[in-house]
């Protein structure tokens, strides 16, 4: 397997428009995410907000991974503003298909976990996965993530054919 050299930080407003050129075709290439080929529905200035909105904030993060200073990848953690639920968060990692396989993925993961704990405030964190995508349940699987249910009908593909969701979860302590 070859090796790339990847960096992982904070994504910032000036990272806007890369990032939705590449969650666009990230949404193309892939048919594991809600996402699709029209990517993100906003524009560079609505993200560009989005971004220092995220980065201002304690418990919501969105990582970049980069090779050679382009954006292959991102992992999020999305959580709420209201005290009850703000200890949630929401796991969503995309990468470029052309970076499958690498480790990338669980690199992300690695790194948002630590962020979590980090954090102060981020104790449970969610995802959801199509239960075809194997790899990734496995990848998961392996972190300590558990599956608490299996939502029936939890996505469908665009030819309509309904989809299992594992709906995981990690306690962070």
């Amino acid at each position: 397997m070859t090796e790339v050299e990847v960096t992982v930080r904070e994504a910032i407003p000036d990272d806007a428009a890369e990032i939705l050129t590449t969650l666009k075709l990230i949404g193309s290439e892939t048919p594991y995410l809600v996402m699709d080929d029209k990517g993100l529905a906003m524009s560079v200035e609505e993200m560009a907000q989005n971004l220092a909105d995220m980065y201002d904030s304690p418990n919501n993060v969105l990582l970049v991974a980069l090779v050679d200073c382009k954006i292959v990848g991102t992992a999020s953690v999305k959580a709420s503003n209201k005290g009850r639920m703000e200890h949630i968060g929401e796991i969503g990692i995309s990468i470029l298909k052309d970076y499958w396989g690498f480790g990338l993925g669980r690199l992300m993961m690695e790194e948002v976990l630590q962020w979590s704990k980090e954090s102060g405030i981020i104790r449970r964190l969610e995802l959801t996965v199509q239960e075809r995508n194997q790899r990734a349940v496995s990848l998961y699987e392996k972190i300590g993530f558990k599956t608490e249910t299996i939502m029936e009908r939890g996505a469908k593909t665009d030819t309509g054919e309904f989809l299992n969701v594992h709906l995981m979860s990690k306690m962070i302590d």
